[in-house]
């Protein structure tokens, strides 16, 4: 059964300004996100990265909703692409209870997504 689902694009411009500022990269992404990031070949692709990640979680707390804040951080969500490509939630406060889908795209100027929660089994705590 759907628990929740999120929307949220970020604008890439926004983005990469507020990654001029290197505390904004570590507030958003976790070690194992940043070693996905730190391995892009390219600042434009790495804006990208970091505008989806920041648009998922965003995108995941709307889907739970609380939003971001007391209930869940970015640091609590952790989003990795497969060895495909695919976005996947490899770690999130719901994990057992609730499944996390995740799309990213991107354009010239946008990242969007949309997360999915589906409850598993019993109701959710």
């Amino acid at each position: 059964m759907i628990y929740g689902i999120g929307i949220d694009v970020a604008p890439l411009a926004q983005i990469k300004r507020a990654a001029a500022k290197q505390h904004f990269i570590d507030y958003v992404l976790t070690p194992r996100e940043r070693e996905q990031y730190d391995a892009l070949p390219s600042p434009k692709r790495q804006v990208e990265y970091l505008a989806g990640r920041f648009s998922a979680k965003e995108s995941y707390s709307k889907a739970l909703g609380t939003g971001i804040g007391k209930s869940v951080g970015f640091h609590d969500l952790t989003v990795l692409n497969d060895r495909a490509g695919k976005p996947y939630f490899a770690a999130h406060p719901r994990e057992g209870v609730l499944t996390a889908h995740v799309s990213i795209t991107h354009t010239d100027e946008l990242a969007g997504t949309e997360v999915i929660l589906e409850q598993n089994g019993g109701e959710d705590e």
